[in-house]
Formats: structure tokens, C-alpha cells, sequence
């Protein structure tokens, strides 16, 4: 990002820790792992991660901060924006920031924005949007569970915000679900936050279990008909990295599958230009494991990108 005064360039770092001060730029913290930076009349919201900056300029009451609102005076106009890629930013205009916090693994931010309503970022991300979400969780869940014949139990990989467990028990013939998410604090943040996901968090058919999904795979005695991979993308050296791998389908995955059963997962971006990031891998990765893949794409508008799942059986 760069802000312009008086005809000068400042370039800006994210996060609170990496903002540049300088006689024009000051520093003002807000809520958890946020700061504000002001200078001639700009305000600019960053998170603590590279990825994402909140701005807002020339902002008539300004925006809430722990001590009133900041901006007082100015026409208000707040902005977040993540990095697609080096040369690339996304971003768009929001009405407020509702709630941030830390887990042991992530940061968890909801936001309130004017195009896509409340949304979901983690680790300077963005995990889901009131007004597309369902594109992504449909996608996700429903061809694997309508391909097959009468699925019964479900096995989430991650899914911690409720989506894919909410959607997974629209299919009367599902009797038990388990929803395996690593961060606790998140399961909890979004039960409180994501009003449309309550009723799955509270449903007696879910067994929310708060693991790693490869231990907690290979500690389960029974299978399941379908398994859903609904987890961060395969980034080297991420915690997700080796729930990707040809040996985690192989020997932890497919041996929990019943007769029939089909594994799902999330495969990233699958744009003309992002395509090669993650969801080529995952597609040739799976071909070596199963007899049947298919991969399977659809836009969602707040990724600003077309998206991708694949789905494997015998």
C-alpha cells in the first residue's frame, strides 16, 4: 500500500509491528492485534499479518476504538485488503470491525463489510463471507453426499466455523457427524459469531472433537461413507501441509472409508492464472490413490477467484 500527502509517496508495511512511523504517520492502537495509523486526515487499519491491511480515509464519525471514535469529523470510509499475490491486492469497503482475537495457532478476525456482509479472516485471510459461503460449503459437500447412495456418517477435516457440518446434515439420511477442528478457539469464536451455523453446532447428531484430523483418523475404529477435507490449503511448512499428502490419502484416509465411500476436499484457487498453485497437485496427487477422481470448479465472488474441490473414490 502507499499513501500519498502533499504530493509525496509513504510506503506502508502491514501489521502493527511494521508500520513505518514517520512525522506524518502516527501510531494509535485499537482492539486486539490492530492498529490505527493517521496522518493529514488518513486512517489506516492494519492487522498484525502481511496479508491484510484495513484502510479507511477522510473518514463523518469516524470509527470505533477503545477510547471512542477515531476520525471524529471526517467522512467515513474503511477498507479491507489481502494480497492475492505480489503484484496483486483485493479489497473492499467495511462497515466495522465486530470482534478479533488469538488463538494458540491463528488469528481470528470477524468483519462487517458493505459487499459481502460479516466475514471470516483468519491469519490475515479470508475464510468465508455471509453472502457467498454458500457457494463454496454447496460445492464442498453436496455432490459427494448425493453421489452416493445413503450416505450416514460424515468425517469433517477441519471445518470449524460449522458451514460444512450445517450442510452436511440437510441430507435426512445422515445420522452422525463428526467435526474435527484443531483450534478450539475458533470452533468457540465462530458458535458465538455465525448466527446461520448455531443450530449445526448444537445439533445432537454432531461430535464436534477438537484434534489434529490425521490422529484423530487414525485413532477411529469405524469407517465412515463420506470424508470431507475442509481444511487450510497445502502451503510448505503449514500445519495443514501433510494432510495433503499421498500417504495421508493412502494409508490414513482411504482405509476409514466404507464400501463406497468417496473423500471430498477443498483444492484451492482454480483460476486461469491460480489453478497451478495447489488444485493441480492435489487432482494428480489423488489419481494415484484412488480409482475415480473428479475436480469440479465454481466462482465465489468475496475470493475474487474461481475455486476448486476434488472428489476421489473406488
Amino acid at each position: 500500500s502507499n499513501s500519498a500527502e502533499n504530493g509525496n509517496i509513504h510506503p506502508l508495511v502491514n501489521g502493527s509491528n511494521g508500520a513505518i512511523r514517520s512525522n506524518c504517520l502516527n501510531v494509535v492502537p485499537i482492539v486486539n492485534g490492530v492498529s490505527v495509523i493517521a496522518g493529514n486526515g488518513n486512517v489506516i487499519a492494519t492487522s498484525v499479518k502481511d496479508s491484510s491491511t484495513m484502510v479507511s480515509s477522510n473518514g463523518t464519525k469516524g470509527f470505533p476504538t477503545e477510547n471512542g471514535f477515531f476520525g471524529t469529523g471526517r467522512r467515513r470510509s474503511l477498507w479491507y485488503e489481502e494480497e492475492v499475490n505480489e503484484d496483486l491486492r483485493w479489497c473492499f469497503s467495511l462497515c466495522s470491525i465486530l470482534h478479533t482475537g488469538v488463538s494458540k495457532f491463528q488469528e481470528i478476525a470477524l468483519l462487517d463489510t458493505r459487499p459481502f456482509g460479516k466475514v471470516l479472516i483468519l491469519d490475515g485471510k479470508l475464510q468465508s463471507a455471509e453472502a457467498d459461503e454458500f457457494v463454496y460449503h454447496e460445492c464442498l459437500v453436496h455432490p459427494a453426499m448425493l453421489y452416493h447412495s445413503g450416505p450416514k456418517k460424515i468425517f469433517i477435516m477441519g471445518g470449524g466455523e460449522g458451514s460444512t457440518a450445517r450442510e452436511a446434515l440437510r441430507h435426512k439420511s445422515v445420522w452422525k457427524v463428526v467435526m474435527c477442528d484443531i483450534d478450539k478457539e475458533v470452533v468457540d469464536f465462530c458458535s458465538a459469531h455465525l448466527a446461520p451455523n448455531k443450530e449445526a453446532f448444537h445439533s445432537s447428531k454432531v461430535e464436534l472433537v477438537i484434534n489434529d484430523a490425521r490422529a484423530e483418523l487414525e485413532s477411529r475404529k469405524g469407517g465412515f461413507d463420506i470424508i470431507i477435507g475442509d481444511l487450510a490449503d497445502p502451503m510448505e511448512g503449514g500445519p495443514c501441509y501433510q494432510l495433503y499428502s499421498k500417504g495421508f490419502y493412502e494409508h490414513v484416509v482411504k482405509p476409514r472409508l466404507n464400501p463406497g465411500g468417496i473423500l471430498v476436499t477443498q483444492a484451492g484457487p482454480a483460476g486461469v492464472w491460480s489453478h497451478g498453485e495447489v488444485f493441480s497437485s492435489i487432482y494428480n496427487t489423488l489419481r494415484q490413490v484412488f480409482k475415480y477422481v473428479v475436480a469440479y470448479t465454481a466462482h465465489i465472488p468475496s475470493y475474487a477467484d474461481t475455486w476448486g474441490w476434488v472428489m476421489a473414490s473406488d
